[in-house]
């Protein structure tokens, strides 16, 4: 199991209690916004709207704030305009961080990242330093309450690459195209609520820390999350 995909796993269930929600789902509107204004505003005319859509959902995101964020891109004209930008960083011990944003104000958001790198023991890469220590995967991760032999005949004959069982949950490995596919073969299985279902990257090599390194780490993620024009963060830290 990656690094990347166990923070990120409990870190979602960390944030989505009372405090944070709205945050989480704000950052969660703008990533709908931005694909449903770059494409057709319609999940089944347009893949990467589908795409966020579906990690909306496994975020419990509401629907009514699904339907929002995109009946806004589609009344939005030529007005509210985000950039993609991608940043590449270390954070303590040489874990590589990936950074992905969408901003209005690219100068205010370069500050920002390297700000809360520099604070937390880490430092900004140049382009492509780190994004080839990770691969684009899909990643689908059910509740052990599912009988374990209809999830994984399920998933592995929707087309996943890999079913692995944990202790309290299935993670499934999925090529992107293949994403959809899995997830709705999951769904006639019987799956009704998923623990995590994106598309994402995940490390092909991993850094191992002790404990009090991997705190510092954590330290540096959580300030990276806590910037609003973050949406998402990817690190290869190896964590049992």
């Amino acid at each position: 199991m990656s690094g990347h995909s166990k923070w990120a796993t409990t870190h979602r269930k960390k944030e989505l209690i009372d405090a944070a929600r709205g945050k989480v789902f704000q950052k969660l509107a703008k990533e709908i916004y931005v694909a449903a204004k770059s494409g057709a505003p319609d999940p089944d005319q347009n893949a990467s709207l589908r795409m966020v859509v579906e990690k909306a959902k496994a975020a419990n995101m509401p629907k009514d704030n699904i339907k929002k964020a995109i009946d806004k891109a589609k009344n939005a004209g030529s007005g509210e305009n985000y950039d993609s930008i991608r940043y590449e960083g270390y954070g303590h011990g040489g874990v590589a961080i990936m950074v992905d944003c969408l901003t209005d104000n690219k100068n205010r958001t370069a500050s920002f990242v390297r700000s809360a790198f520099s604070k937390h023991g880490g430092n900004l890469g140049t382009d492509g330093s780190v994004s080839y220590i990770f691969e684009k995967k899909g990643v689908i991760e059910v509740a052990k309450s599912y009988d374990e032999d209809e999830v994984t005949m399920a998933a592995l004959e929707g087309g996943a690459s890999d079913v692995e069982v944990l202790d309290e949950s299935y993670y499934i490995t999925v090529e992107p195209e293949d994403f959809i596919k899995v997830k709705e073969a999951l769904e006639e299985a019987g799956v009704k609520e998923f623990l995590t279902s994106e598309v994402t990257f995940v490390p092909n090599m991993e850094v191992e820390l002790n404990e009090e390194g991997c705190e510092k780490v954590h330290k540096l993620l959580d300030a990276l999350d806590e910037l609003d024009d973050v949406n998402d963060i990817y690190c290869n830290l190896k964590e049992d």
